[in-house]
Parts: structure tokens; C-alpha cells; sequence
């Protein structure tokens, strides 16, 4: 889909749209768990955790950061990585209303 379709669509589902891309694969899960379970910034240790290549890892991070579940900040030469709690709160809300909207509705089909 093109990005100018993306205009078509609400600002909270392309929201969603955001966020479930980025949870989308098990390495950026298991990294946001490692990072909320640390609930501090981490630098560099990340590769050590993951059965990744540094590179793998760098583009795990750069999809969660564009979707704003993570920060970083550049510390020396490196960088160091933390939950982004505002925007982890934003979309927990955001994906709480879509999952209790889908439950609310009642089963019609087939």
C-alpha cells in the first residue's frame, strides 16, 4: 500500500497499524521485554541477550523507535535504549480500545 493511502485512514488506526508492525516479530517483543524487565537504559548489552547480530539487533531498535515504543539517547559512541512510557501508555489505550471493541460486538457470523 502506498504511503498516500495511509492519508485515507484515522490517526488512530494508522496508530495501531504503527505499533502492531513493531510487535510484528518476536525479537522486538523479546526486546521490549528486556528492556521493561531492566526499567532502566541499556547500552550495548542488548546483543548479548539475543541470539542476534549486532546489525539484526540496530534494525529491531530502529523499528521500535520509529514507532515510539523506545527511545535512545547517544552516550559517548554509543547508544542507550529505554521504554518510551508515554507512548507505551498511549498505546496500550489505543490497543485496548480496539481489542474492547472487537470483544464488545456480538458473534454473527457463520
Amino acid at each position: 500500500m502506498g504511503s498516500a493511502k495511509l492519508d485515507e485512514f484515522t490517526l488512530r488506526d494508522n496508530r495501531i497499524a504503527r505499533y502492531a508492525k513493531a510487535l510484528a516479530h518476536p525479537a522486538r517483543v523479546a526486546i521490549l521485554r528486556l528492556l521493561a524487565a531492566r526499567n532502566t537504559c541499556v547500552c550495548g548489552d542488548l546483543v548479548n541477550e539475543l541470539p542476534l547480530s549486532q546489525s539484526t539487533v540496530s534494525q529491531h531498535l530502529k523499528e521500535l523507535k520509529e514507532a515510539g515504543l523506545i527511545q535512545g539517547e547517544i552516550e559517548g559512541a554509543r547508544v542507550c535504549y529505554c521504554i518510551n512510557a508515554k507512548e507505551w501508555a498511549l498505546a496500550k489505550r489505543t490497543l485496548d480500545e480496539l481489542l474492547d471493541q472487537v470483544i464488545d460486538q456480538p458473534t454473527n457470523c457463520c
